[in-house]
Order: C-alpha cells, then sequence, then structure tokens
C-alpha cells in the first residue's frame, strides 16, 4: 500500500477545515490548504497571488473538455498550455501538484477537487463534510461578527462558488455522496467524531485488502 491520503470538500461554516487539521495533526501528518496554493506556484513559476484570485473560483469557460484533452495528450509545459485561459493553466498546475504531493507523502488535502486529482489513487479516501444550515449559520456569524442574515448569505455565496467550481472542473456533483467515500454531519458527529468515522474507515478499508 502507498501513502494514505485523505482529500476534503465540505460547506462552508461546516468545520470541514478544522477536521482536517485536527486529522493530520492526529495521524502526524501535513495539511495542504492554502499550503497546496503556495507550492503550486512554485512548482508551475506562477505567482502566488494569482492562485490565490483564482482559487476555487467558477469559470464560465466552455472549452473544458478541450482543455483536458491538450493536457493530456500534450503534457504541463507543452505548446498548447500556453494557450490556456488563465484559470485553465491554475487549475492544471494544482492537478500536478496535487499527483506530486499524494506520490510523495501521507497527507490531508482540503478542497480544490483533490478528490477528482486523485480518483485513480486506491490508497486515497475522499471525505465531505456537511451540517444543517442553522448551525453553520450561527458559527459564521459568531466567527466573523456578522448578522445571522449576513452569514446565511455568505455560506449561500460560497458554497454555490464552490460546487460551480468543482462541478465544472470533475464533471461530478459537489456534495453528491456518489462523488464521496464518506460524506459526514459535523452537526451531528462534532469535530472529533467525524474524526473518528474516518480512521474507522481507514481501519475497514486495510483490513479489507
Amino acid at each position: 500500500m502507498g501513502n494514505k491520503i485523505y482529500t476534503i470538500g465540505r460547506e462552508f461554516g461546516s468545520g470541514g477545515r478544522e477536521i482536517g487539521e485536527k486529522l493530520a495533526e492526529r495521524l502526524g501528518i501535513k495539511l495542504y490548504d492554502k499550503e497546496l496554493l503556495q507550492q503550486a506556484a512554485k512548482e508551475s513559476g506562477f505567482c502566488e497571488e494569482i492562485f490565490e484570485n483564482h482559487d476555487e473560483k467558477p469559470t464560465s469557460s466552455f472549452l473544458y473538455s478541450l482543455v483536458m484533452d491538450t493536457y493530456s495528450l500534450n503534457g504541463y509545459h507543452s505548446a498548447p498550455f500556453l494557450d490556456m485561459p488563465l484559470n485553465h493553466k491554475v487549475f492544471l498546475a494544482q492537478f500536478d501538484t496535487i499527483k506530486k504531493i499524494a506520490e510523495r507523502e501521507s497527507c490531508v488535502i482540503v478542497g480544490r477537487c483533490a478528490d477528482y486529482a486523485l480518483s485513480d489513487n486506491p490508497d486515497c479516501i475522499n471525505i465531505f463534510i456537511h451540517a444543517d444550515m442553522d448551525k453553520r449559520v450561527k458559527i459564521i456569524s459568531q466567527r466573523a461578527n456578522i448578522t445571522e442574515n449576513k452569514a446565511r448569505d455568505l455560506i449561500q455565496k460560497q458554497d454555490k462558488q464552490r460546487a460551480s467550481y468543482y462541478n465544472y472542473y470533475t464533471s461530478k456533483k459537489w456534495g453528491d455522496s456518489q462523488s464521496y467515500h464518506l460524506t459526514l454531519d459535523s452537526g451531528k458527529l462534532g469535530i472529533d467524531g467525524c474524526i473518528d468515522m474516518i480512521l474507522k474507515f481507514r481501519e475497514i478499508l486495510d483490513a479489507s485488502r
């Protein structure tokens, strides 16, 4: 068996990032979230600000199939790659970096379509964290010190943005249980309960091989 990888998709305000942090801490492995942008920028030669500006942002381009065909046939630094729209270059640079990280080490990766990038990796567990809207509203309202109405609007905006980005680049549906190995309700299980479920899933998975 290879490196143990955990990818985490998450609804805004569901605690997905915190679950990723604590899971990585418990296992003694590295968490990649914004850190992935830094590494992708370093490896691709693009400045980090470009990755931050395009981070999990949806695209209005209709060139996805053409882009992926070009990438699969010609590779990351090919001439066709240089002619791609910037948002595609950013996505493919992240895609490349995610694969390299997974080959190098066990880790937890938050967001950024990592489950899609590692879809052929048998040692990768793909997780989606969700929670009831009312619970997420209270969390974001307190965290950002804003009204619950504003928190609700922010959550809806962020979820829509993440869904648009994921659905476009993966041709799957964000949050759909069929897109993941585990979908966990952090509002019911709590942060530690979600981590326990993930580790139990890994234990059963490894024992079944």
